[in-house]
């Protein structure tokens, strides 16, 4: 029986904000970054597997747990920095609920891919990976990020977001 190797690698999500409805944006992973596992993701990595698959066809998972699934992906594309991702946890799903209330606590805030390698070579002296073609199956939201130095940013609670409307409908009145 033949097995198929599936690795994760995570690094922390940069999220701009988790909004009401649970979605958010950051990077799922980073370009040009040595990770604490030896990885180094390449630009361009992720173009056939985000071409066969879309948005839809990547899970969202909590820790990589098959059974945990969250949400959907909306938007999963390469920039210049990496893979931006565009998501939205589902409040409908428990274990959604208690990840939505997670991040907006800044309790959770790292994203991990979990993927094949297609193609990559091992830099002998260094010992870093690089990998130039990765099969991506799930992006999960987790713990322990492999970039710790990369942290989110802000997360806006209902409170937060509706006190920042009063005072915008204020300074517009004086």
């Amino acid at each position: 029986m033949t097995s198929i190797a599936h690795e994760t690698k995570a690094v922390a999500c940069d999220l701009k904000a988790v909004e009401a409805d649970g979605s958010f944006s950051g990077y799922a992973s980073r370009f040009g970054v040595v990770d604490l596992g030896r990885d180094l993701v390449l630009p361009g990595a992720f173009t056939e597997s985000l071409a066969r698959r879309g948005a839809r066809g990547i899970k969202m998972l909590f820790q990589h747990d098959p059974a945990e699934p969250i949400g959907v992906w909306l938007e999963l594309r390469e920039d210049a920095h990496g893979l931006a991702v565009r998501g939205r946890i589902l409040p409908e799903v428990e274990r959604g609920r208690e990840v939505l209330a997670l991040m907006r606590a800044g309790a959770l805030d790292g994203l991990s891919i979990g993927f094949r390698t297609v193609e990559g070579r091992t830099e002998p002296k260094s010992g870093v990976r690089r990998l130039s073609r990765v099969d991506l199956w799930e992006i999960s939201i987790v713990t322990f990020p492999m970039l710790p130095e990369a942290r989110v940013s802000t997360v806006k609670s209902e409170d937060a977001r509706l006190l920042h409307a009063i005072r915008r409908a204020a300074q517009a009145f004086t």
